[in-house]
């Protein structure tokens, strides 16, 4: 009599993209591992986000208050057990408003960055998935944009606000929205280069067979695939666009005074150089560690999500 072998069942293709989402996320995490600056730099900057975050809690001092007791009425005065990094030219604190000028350096890179990501994924969506005209119009104004060089274009943009509204400088919130407003062509060309080898991949032709819709299968099924040098590219941008605002605030157009910024920090301390140098090094060394720590976190980000490195 002749026995009958039961058919091996094969396990859900969830389970299967389940198991196949988790060995590639571990592979990448050890990947990421082997790159020591990435780790010392992600180190790093988690570090200076909790000290921005926690600021209030963390600073014995309001960063605008003046201590004219303790350095009896004398600013510029170096460290001492009260105030460990010394004071400015006011007399305030000068650890205080370096944890509270990086909430304004953070919290600036960080939304103008997801204005670009937003901005920049979806054009390069359109001129990737559907190329012909839809792509040459928004690569020629990408060209554009390119071409426009961004701080004079503030600066410009600066003194039209000052002439029409009687201010000094942008708010915050202008400046976030026309840096992430300007800065959106890097990503652009990104997504649309990614884009046009996976619109013809099998798994975005079988999307289409089955009668998905186009923005269905952009944001749906092209745009995860296309997720890694997005990631990026925005941790670079970060870095960029903190120097960006550093230098704006240093030539008097960014954020104003009282307000604690890392920029205006540096332009209050250049007349003071000679004796107070330490009210320029502290900030200057928080813009350096800051960004160089965002930028090894950058190339640690790039080599773990590299497919050739898989």
């Amino acid at each position: 009599m002749a026995t009958t072998v039961p058919l091996q069942q094969s396990p859900e293709p969830e389970a299967e993209l389940h198991a196949e989402f988790e060995r590639e996320r571990h592979a990448t995490w050890r990947r990421f591992k082997r790159h020591k600056l990435a780790i010392a730099g992600t180190a790093a900057l988690i570090f200076i986000v909790l000290v921005a975050v926690f600021a209030p809690f963390l600073s014995p001092w309001n960063p605008n208050y003046i201590d004219q007791a303790h350095w009896n009425g004398y600013p510029l005065a170096p460290g001492s057990f009260g105030h460990l990094l010394g004071s400015d030219e006011n007399g305030r604190d000068l650890l205080a408003r370096l944890m509270f000028g990086a909430r304004i350096s953070l919290t600036v890179g960080i939304f103008a960055v997801l204005i670009e990501v937003v901005v920049g994924t979806f054009l390069g969506a359109l001129a990737g998935y559907y190329g012909k005209w839809i792509d040459y119009v928004i690569m020629r104004a990408t060209d554009i944009f390119l071409s426009i060089p961004l701080l004079p274009l503030l600066l410009v943009l600066t003194a039209i606000v000052a002439a029409s509204s009687n201010k000094a400088a942008l708010s915050f919130g202008v400046i976030v929205i026309i840096i992430g407003g300007l800065g959106w062509m890097p990503v652009t060309r990104l997504v649309r280069a990614s884009y046009l080898s996976l619109r013809e991949k099998e798994f975005a032709e079988a999307a289409r067979a089955i009668g998905s819709s186009d923005g269905r299968i952009m944001f749906r099924h092209l745009l995860p695939n296309a997720v890694a040098p997005i990631i990026v590219q925005a941790t670079l941008d970060v870095a960029n666009v903190i120097i960006l605002e550093s230098a704006l605030s240093f030539l008097g157009f960014g954020i104003q005074p009282p307000t604690a910024s890392w920029g205006n920090m540096l332009a209050n301390a250049e007349y003071n150089m000679a004796i107070a140098p330490w009210a320029a090094i502290f900030p200057g060394l928080a813009i350096l560690v800051t960004v160089l720590s965002i930028n090894y976190m950058g190339d640690g980000l790039r080599d773990a999500l590299d497919p050739n490195m898989r």
